[in-house]
């Protein structure tokens, strides 16, 4: 693999990092779910040790939570490139979470807020595209 071969693999994982967060405060959680492999791990950073596996299992998990506002930053991502067809990557991530609110009103950030935490994943190039097939998320502090 050359350096640009590399580079397009960063690329392109950074950009399903991006777009997973993006697709999240969305709560177009088919989209969220799809960018997992059939066969993926996940576990929240609230509860890193508890693993959701299996993309459907991811989406019931999204769809089962209540709805809130919410509004995800990530950051210092780096990308690791393993071979041509996996990668490894760790993000820190903030989230700032609020109760939903009416439409052209702004939420009440919740008291919880902002959670300060990690992502590790590991990432995978399938028929679809890049594709997580781990996701496991960390606290750096207590909320």
């Amino acid at each position: 693999m050359n350096d640009n071969e590399r580079r397009a693999i960063e690329a392109d994982c950074q950009r399903l990092i991006n777009l997973y967060v993006n697709l999240n405060d969305a709560q177009d959680w088919e989209a969220v779910a799809n960018l997992y492999t059939a066969d993926a791990r996940f576990a929240r950073p609230s509860k890193p040790d508890e693993f959701i596996e299996g993309r459907a299992a991811i989406l019931e998990s999204f769809t089962a939570r209540p709805a809130r506002a919410q509004r995800h930053v990530i950051a210092n991502t780096v990308v690791d490139v393993v071979d041509a067809d996996n990668a490894k990557a760790f993000s820190v991530i903030v989230l700032f979470m609020g109760e939903a609110a009416e439409p052209g009103e702004l939420p009440v950030m919740n008291a919880k807020s902002p959670l300060v935490g990690t992502f590790t994943d590991k990432l995978v190039r399938s028929a679809e595209g890049w594709r997580f097939a781990e996701r496991v998320g960390g606290l750096d502090f207590k909320p």
